[in-house]
Formats: structure tokens, C-alpha cells, sequence
């Protein structure tokens, strides 16, 4: 098994005729997963890279029976975009634009009440699922399909603890890149209760950063829900106090926020944390051999 999506995903790209949107396109079908529709208003009809083009999510999800849709639509418009797929009832939205306004995705966080979508993004790399789907900017040949999931706030170090595995020989079941904006669609806490009730994720790397409580969320909630060893890293642990490093979520306004605070918490959850980022892998390889 894995969460997200596997071999019956049927993959959207809203974004499809720009140049990031066929870049990555081609890479996932190269890989093997069934893109099966595209999104661009006012090029309704066309055929890009063999895919059917279609001016509406409505209309696409009607014709070919799209069940997640990949996003590369630029900032200014992007959560337009998120809204439509979630009108139109797209049960997986992945977003990967980087720079949406952080209103704009409040908007689109209230309108997500009560509704079935599941969004990952934005700013994020994707999800992986090795071996059944690529839906996403991650490189396919890093992968390994295995029982270890992956789940971080980081892009980066989502590649190089990926590497790390599979160099080890451990495959992963799904990987799942959340983004590292303050204003996510999808938290740890979510991602670990799909990892927690699959039966083929044996263990679940998590890495996170500093910013914000997440990190303290999931560790009370691996602490009360999560049966399965839990490694994790958590990046910034020299980043001065008010200062953003990298992403928009990654910024220390309180104790809570500080790499410190995230890996005390985790720790006493149970959590073993990895000393730098290149023990993420044999870290993981320690736990599971300990098992």
C-alpha cells in the first residue's frame, strides 16, 4: 500500500502548457504515473505532450476521470486555481507554487472547512509513492519502493534523506513533501494518521524546521496515536532569533519555535531524533534493525 497515490491515481495538471508544468509533466509520465488531463483556461482542446488539454476542472475531471490534480499555476493566480479543483469536488490537490500570498491562502483554508479535498502544498516538492506514482518535482531515480515513510517541511532535505535510504537499501512506502510555508494545507499531524493506519509503513521519518508549533503538535500526537518508531531531524538548530531562513514558515518567534524545543518534545514523545543530517539514514537503519 502507500497514502495519496498509487497506480490508480489518475493525475490533472492545472498548469500544464507552461514551462514548469510540461518540465515536470514529462517527468512524471516518464516515470510511469497516468496523467490524464490538463488545465489551462482559454486553451481548451488542445493536445500537450499527448494529454487533453481542458479550460475547466469540472470539465476535465468530467471526460477522463482525474481523481488528483497537480498545480504549477503562477502565485497571482494559484489559489483561484486550488479553489476550483475544491468546488469541483478534486478529492487530492497538490500544490507546488512557491510565493502564493499569505491571504489569498487564508482564503482558500476557509473555504476548506467541511469540505473533502486534502491539500499538500504549497510550496512543496510533491508526493511520492516509489514504484506507483510521481506526483510532483522529486527526482524518480532517488527512490526506492519499500515500508518507510517519509514526511517533511523541507524539499532539500526530503532528497537527501530519501538518497540516504535508499543508498541503505530502504525503500519507502510514500514520501510526502508538505511545504514550508507558515500556512500549509496538510500538517504532520495529518500525514501521521494516514502513515499510522497503513499497513505497509513500517516506520516514518519526519523532518521538520524551525517556525512555528507543528513539530510540537505531532510529537503529542505520536505521544497518544502512533504506534510505529518515528525518526526525526529538525533543521535550524544555529538560525538567529527573528530572522527567516529559507522558507516563510521558518522563522523563531518564541521558544516554541526553536529546533531545541521541537526535537525536547519529540524526544519525549518517543521520537528518535537524528543527530545531523547525514545520520538521517543510518538512524533509520539502527531503529529498524532494532525492531
Amino acid at each position: 500500500m502507500s497514502i495519496l497515490v498509487d497506480k490508480n491515481t489518475r493525475l490533472l495538471v492545472q498548469g500544464i502548457t507552461g514551462s514548469e508544468g510540461s518540465f515536470h509533466t514529462q517527468r512524471c509520465m516518464e516515470y510511469g504515473t497516468k496523467v490524464v488531463a490538463g488545465v489551462t483556461p482559454g486553451r481548451g482542446g488542445i493536445q500537450h505532450l499527448g494529454v487533453p488539454v481542458f479550460n475547466s476542472v469540472e470539465k476535465a475531471m468530467a471526460e477522463t476521470g482525474a481523481n488528483a490534480s497537480l498545480m504549477f499555476v503562477p502565485p497571482a493566480f494559484a489559489a483561484d486555481g486550488i479553489l476550483e479543483a475544491i468546488a469541483d469536488g478534486m478529492p487530492l490537490v497538490i500544490c507546488i507554487t512557491e510565493g502564493i500570498p499569505v491571504l489569498d491562502i487564508v482564503k482558500v483554508h476557509h473555504y476548506l472547512r467541511e469540505k473533502a479535498t486534502r491539500l499538500i502544498g504549497p510550496n512543496c516538492p510533491g508526493v511520492m509513492s516509489p514504484g506507483k506514482c510521481k506526483a510532483g518535482i522529486m527526482v524518480g531515480d532517488i527512490h526506492l519502493p519499500g515500508n518507510v515513510g517519509v514526511v517533511s517541511r523541507s524539499g532539500t532535505l526530503t532528497y537527501d534523506a530519501v538518497s540516504q535510504l535508499t543508498n541503505l537499501g530502504i525503500g519507502q512506502s510514500t514520501c510526502v513533501g508538505i511545504g514550508g510555508d507558515a500556512l500549509p494545507g496538510s500538517t504532520f499531524v495529518d500525514i501521521l494518521k494516514l502513515f499510522q493506519v497503513d499497513q505497509d509503513t513500517k516506520a516514518v521519518v519526519l523532518i521538520g524546521e524551525i517556525g512555528g508549533t507543528m513539530e510540537q503538535e505531532a510529537a503529542e500526537f505520536i505521544n497518544h496515536e502512533v504506534t510505529k518508531p518515528v525518526i526525526a531531524f529538525i533543521a535550524g538548530s544555529t538560525a538567529p532569533s527573528g530572522k527567516r531562513m529559507g522558507h516563510a514558515g521558518a522563522i523563531i518567534t518564541g521558544n516554541a519555535g526553536k529546533a531545541s524545543e521541537k526535537m525536547k518534545a519529540l524526544s519525549q514523545a518517543g521520537v528518535i531524533i537524528a543527530p545531523n543530517p547525514a545520520e538521517i539514514g543510518l538512524t533509520t537503519k539502527k531503529v529498524l534493525e532494532s525492531l
